[in-house]
């Protein structure tokens, strides 16, 4: 007969923390942990004896509980039974609020209260990613998997494997695979445009969903000559190119850039010039534009994430100012900056204080058209603000 879940007590700067909304414990608020094996099911207890909820255990990571609920689980089975229950809301909840698309994210980790667990749709083919050990245990995963077909009718599914992670988390080491199915690339469709996808290729595991409504919120906005910078696969310079008369589109990789040339091919633009693909450094590149005085109607800034951490938080915002100032001296009258980031270490407000910075040293009259965040099925929890990590600014430039 299995045991019942340990209890892990906290201090009270911990129990606060929970109180408040959010779901993390931190190792070095935890008081007593030892014994309890990785990925366990435990109950957090607060000051006085009180229990606060139940809570999966990692015995490596400096977050160490990480909270399902106020729900008192008392078994495996119970936990089971809310991660088919949890999973099952996810997906009707992205039947609610995904337009336009037969992709999205399916479960963003503790925005669905499962933390640690991301599971993707791209079309047919469905891909996972575990980030800590409790879900890493054979009969949860398997669950995750038997859920996953039954609730979305997945065949193709694929195990996204983040490496660090995985030694952080002390979990074995192996590559990213085919669970199910044969099938691991697909062709997916966001606001019309169509887009390849390789599951066991690419450098992150959400593509480019979180930018999904972003996207169509440029092109809106769009016309004339376009430049978009770190394009990745495309996204923004693909929709740019439906309602600009150029666009040019700059990355570093050009691995990234053939794949959004084959992007490209899929989206006929009868009547339009091919899009103008750069590998470039973007820092290089901008300051090469700006002291050649060139000038676009649009400019989009999705670079990747420059602050991995609060401690990168200096050099990343000199090197978002550094971007948008140039960018806003190369904006035509009456143009537009869409600027993103996509470092949750960089908050809505430093990111708007940078552009205030930039839009005086620029000596340019800046206003704000739209403030956005990720796409709908990348939620934003109350109380948990590190599921609130993608700015984007949609400004007007005079």
């Amino acid at each position: 007969m299995a045991s019942s879940p340990k209890k892990v007590i906290i201090n009270e700067r911990a129990a606060k923390r929970l109180r408040d909304g959010h779901v993390w414990v931190y190792s070095s608020d935890v008081l007593n942990d030892s014994g309890i094996q990785p990925g366990a099911l435990v109950h957090v207890v607060g000051p006085k004896d009180r229990v606060l909820g139940s809570a999966i255990y990692s015995s490596s990571s400096q977050i160490k509980l990480r909270l399902l609920g106020q729900e008192v689980l008392n078994s495996e089975d119970e936990l089971l039974g809310l991660l088919a229950q949890r999973l099952a809301e996810a997906i009707e909840y992205r039947k609610k609020v995904v337009q336009d698309s037969d992709a999205c994210r399916f479960v963003f980790s503790e925005a669905d209260r499962l933390p640690g667990l991301i599971i993707d749709r791209y079309n047919d083919v469905y891909t996972f990613q575990i980030l800590t050990q409790a879900w890493d245990q054979p009969q949860r995963k398997q669950l995750i998997l038997e859920t996953l077909k039954k609730q979305a009718g997945a065949e193709n599914i694929v195990e996204r494997i983040d490496a660090r992670i995985r030694e952080l988390e002390q979990l074995p080491e192996i590559d990213s695979a085919q669970i199910s199915g044969a099938k691991s690339k697909s062709i997916v469709t966001m606001n019309g445009i169509k887009f390849h996808y390789d599951a066991l290729g690419g450098q992150k595991t959400g593509a480019f969903l979180d930018q999904r409504e972003n996207y169509a919120a440029a092109a809106r906005y769009a016309r004339g000559q376009a430049l978009d910078v770190c394009t990745y696969h495309g996204g923004f310079a693909l929709h740019l190119a439906r309602v600009c008369e150029s666009v040019t589109a700059v990355d570093i990789s050009r691995e990234a850039l053939e794949t959004a040339e084959q992007n490209e091919k899929l989206n006929p633009n009868s009547g339009k010039p091919e899009i103008e693909w750069i590998e470039g450094n973007a820092f290089d590149l901008m300051k090469d534009y700006a002291a050649s005085s060139k000038q676009y109607d649009v400019i989009v800034l999705d670079p990747p994430a420059f602050a991995k951490s609060k401690k990168h938080l200096e050099p990343a915002m000199r090197g978002y100012k550094e971007l948008n100032l140039r960018a806003l001296k190369m904006v035509r009258p009456g143009g537009v900056l869409v600027t993103c980031s996509c470092s949750f270490a960089v908050s809505e407000a430093d990111f708007s204080a940078m552009l205030a910075q930039a839009a005086q040293d620029s000596h340019r009259a800046v206003r704000v058209l739209e403030k956005r965040t990720q796409a709908k099925d990348h939620p934003i929890v109350l109380g948990v603000p590190e599921t609130y990590y993608l700015k984007c600014f949609v400004l007007s430039v005079e």
